[in-house]
């Protein structure tokens, strides 16, 4: 007799979380695909290397945007492939609990049902938890007779702001602004000082190496670009201050909309927020003194999770291996959608 399998899965713009219940374990890889035309080239990890190197009848692209699915299968295809790698032998009728954003409609949940029941993946039960939820649980905090707790998670295209009370998401807001808008605003900030023409892969590497939003100490890089000119390879010396100036952008719109979203809430539930700290978790905290500055920006002290990309996913772990908490989990059936 074959034990059930049981996964949780975090989908995101960026990257895959996945975590397997029979060899505890999470794994992540890269979201992208890379195809020329109907033909799929790589996957994972090896589609992301492809990234802003193929040639022009190659198109690498990542199936979710802004947190949600956009090419329902291609992301199928990226799921399988990378359940293919945990699980040589895949068993029929896993259970799949997938981390999912807030609101959606039927037809974006209908999206998540064939993502686990399409061509590869088939007869799996579908639970979905609303990604806040799953934050909460990956930091510790009490959902039930809860006074009122702040969780944001800045993502690789978004960032999501969510009251949780009782038990209940009672307030959320989400803005298109994340990590990777945070790599083009850095490509932007160097192509207007220094004419040089960077892809976002290097604007990421420069954006972790450089990064600083509280410690403006002297740093510089050398990177290679396209001379916006005269269209050919050049050499530049890239000052921290530069790369600081494009994050700053996106960073200080973040902390803006956060501010704005404070006012929104009750004063009462406000009191405890700010007792307690408003929990900060995705793949973005990583850049360096995040929560200081947030915190001088908003008043508010900040609580920055250790599991950054993956706190969705461990609280699908704690689900899965906690039965009291599986009522945060719904079932969903293709016939209800």
């Amino acid at each position: 007799m074959l034990l059930k399998k049981t996964y949780g899965i975090d989908l995101g713009s960026s990257s895959m979380k996945v975590y397997s219940f029979l060899r505890n374990k999470t794994y992540l890889e890269k979201n992208m695909i890379a195809s020329k035309g109907r033909r799929i080239i790589a996957v994972g990890n090896e589609a992301y290397e492809m990234f802003e190197k193929a040639p022009a009848n190659i198109a690498v692209n990542s199936p979710m945007a802004f947190g949600m699915i956009a090419n329902l299968e291609l992301q199928e295809i990226a799921l399988y492939s990378m359940m293919k790698k945990i699980d040589k032998f895949l068993g029929i009728g896993s259970d799949m609990f997938f981390s999912v954003p807030l609101d959606m409609t039927a037809i974006e949940k209908r999206a998540y049902y064939h993502v686990a029941n399409g061509h590869w993946l088939r007869q799996n039960r579908v639970f979905m938890v609303e990604a806040p939820i799953a934050d909460a649980l990956a930091m510790g905090v009490q959902l039930e007779k809860n006074p009122g707790s702040m969780i944001v998670n800045i993502g690789a295209q978004s960032t999501q702001f969510s009251i949780i009370t009782d038990g209940k998401i009672i307030i959320a807001k989400k803005i298109p602004v994340g990590g990777r808008q945070m790599n083009e605003a850095i490509c932007s900030e160097i192509r207007k000082r220094y004419n040089l023409q960077i892809g976002t892969r290097t604007g990421k590497r420069l954006k972790l190496a450089m990064g600083r939003l509280n410690d403006q100490r002297k740093d510089a890089r050398k990177v290679v670009g396209i001379d916006s000119v005269s269209g050919l390879p050049r050499e530049e010396v890239i000052s921290g201050y530069v790369v600081n100036a494009g994050i700053m952008n996106c960073v200080n719109e973040i902390a803006a909309e956060m501010k704005t979203f404070l006012e929104r809430i009750p004063p009462q539930i406000f009191y405890h927020i700010s007792r307690e700290g408003i929990h900060l978790a995705g793949g973005s905290t990583r850049l360096p003194y995040i929560d200081n500055y947030l915190a001088s920006y908003t008043g508010v002290s900040f609580r920055l999770s250790e599991l950054y990309e993956t706190s969705a996913v461990g609280g699908l772990e704690k689900i899965i291996r906690d039965r009291e908490l599986m009522k945060w989990a719904q079932p969903v059936k293709q016939r209800k959608l």
